[in-house]
């Protein structure tokens, strides 16, 4: 087993830079990273400080740093969506091991091509679909093959997005736009669909899905809103999405968010982007398309069915899952970090309490790197659970879905993988 190895970073935004690096950082010199690409100039000096990086070793954008020789035994590409197969692809050809962002592509024929160009290099693709690696969904996958609910018959998964997050991410936010970046099914619940293929262990026949985006936009802007939160807007008091009362009064929701509304997060450099930038529009005035609301029904092998449901508007942002089986029933919430198993022979309820990581999603930013890390070092035991031909799949369920969604039909998989 190799005692060290080296690592390219590609794209320090909240992803990159705030959850990757820092669980890079704690091998210490064990993984050394020797490279960076970041468009955003603060951001690449500030990392190229922490790193001790030379101006030779510092990129503006991933193209440039993979136009040059291999620098790197690894790369973590933490781009936005439609960049990862462009940049993952010449990586692979270079040589270089991956730990790739999530979703792999809103395209088909790109995941297709991400999952071949990786079989044929012969390199290793983890794609970053934590929810696998957390305590929560892993205690529900014990019970699962331990045989607590007998045969699953149907499942029922709710990801509760939150109004906040909604407003942030998907209305203002980097996500709001399908033609920049992805649909909403992919973008957001890629790690949904990952997590029922993986809990059901069979493939999926076949989906139907309805949703829309029904309330951020023009029809909904109260009458006297002007396009901008600080322009003096007559609803400032009631409107649960004014910015100026998100980003600079609570606290508790906003913090993490802030980061991505400017770098100088004092209040006077926060009112002054919020002034003149993105996250500081009226919700019901931005160039969003993204769905804020949508359900999407699987159809498994063995006649196993099961029902998805996302939602913004809701008070909490977690997920809620029930497993339904012919000897029992699993419940969960992945916000409360609570399982429980119902026996139906005795009627006996048994609560799991989930004990998880400090790092995001649950421990699981910290869980997946430790297995990139060990499966680059050649650690035998270290197993990846998203793989690129694992994650194709649920990319393809999701982009089935969101193929049904806008034609009102439902979706046979295999005839929509001929198509990659």
């Amino acid at each position: 087993m190799r005692d060290s190895f080296t690592a390219a970073l590609i794209g320090l935004g909240n992803r990159g830079k705030d959850a990757y690096l820092p669980e890079l950082l704690k091998f210490g010199d064990r993984v050394r990273v020797t490279a960076i690409a970041e468009p955003v100039d603060e951001k690449r000096i500030e990392a190229a400080k922490l790193l001790g990086l030379a101006p030779e070793q510092c990129f503006k954008t991933g193209e440039e740093l993979l136009a040059g020789p291999r620098l790197a035994d690894a790369a973590v590409i933490a781009t936005m969506d439609r960049q990862h197969v462009p940049q993952a692809v010449p990586a692979l050809q270079k040589g270089y091991d991956l730990l790739l962002e999530k979703p792999v592509s809103p395209s088909l024929e790109e995941c297709g091509l991400l999952a071949r160009v990786a079989r044929k290099t012969g390199r290793r693709v983890v794609v970053c679909h934590v929810l696998r690696y957390t305590a929560f969904y892993k205690k529900v996958k014990e019970l699962l093959d331990a045989g607590t609910v007998g045969d699953v018959v149907t499942i029922q998964a709710i990801e509760n997005v939150g109004y906040w997050h909604q407003a942030h991410s998907f209305v203002r936010g980097n996500w709001r736009n399908s033609q920049e970046t992805s649909p909403m099914i992919l973008q957001k619940s890629c790690h949904d669909m990952d997590i029922l293929l993986w809990l059901v262990g069979k493939d999926c026949r076949s989906v139907s899905s309805y949703g829309s985006l029904n309330y951020f936009n023009r029809a909904h802007q109260p009458a006297g809103a002007p396009d901008r939160c600080s322009d003096g807007c007559p609803h400032a008091e009631t409107c649960p999405y004014n910015a100026q009362r998100f980003y600079l009064e609570n606290k508790r929701l906003s913090e993490y968010f802030c980061h991505a509304v400017s770098s100088d997060l004092s209040e006077e450099g926060l009112r002054e982007a919020l002034r003149v930038g993105p996250y500081g529009r009226c919700v019901f005035a931005c160039d969003n398309d993204v769905v804020d609301h949508q359900v999407v029904n699987l159809n498994f092998e063995d006649g196993i069915t099961a029902s998805f449901t996302m939602c913004d508007f809701t008070a909490r942002c977690t997920r809620t899952i029930t497993l339904m089986g012919t000897k029992g029933q699993l419940w969960g919430d992945m916000g409360l970090n609570q399982v429980i198993h119902t026996d139906f022979r005795t009627g006996k309820e048994t609560a799991y309490d989930i004990t998880t990581g400090e790092s995001g999603h649950g421990g699981s930013d910290e869980a997946i790197m430790r297995e990139f890390v060990e499966t680059l070092r050649g650690d035998s035991q270290a197993i990846s659970l998203s793989s690129a031909k694992v994650s194709v799949q649920s990319h393809l369920m999701a982009l089935a879905a969101e193929e049904s969604r806008l034609t009102g039909q439902a979706v046979t998989l295999a005839e929509f993988a001929g198509r990659a």
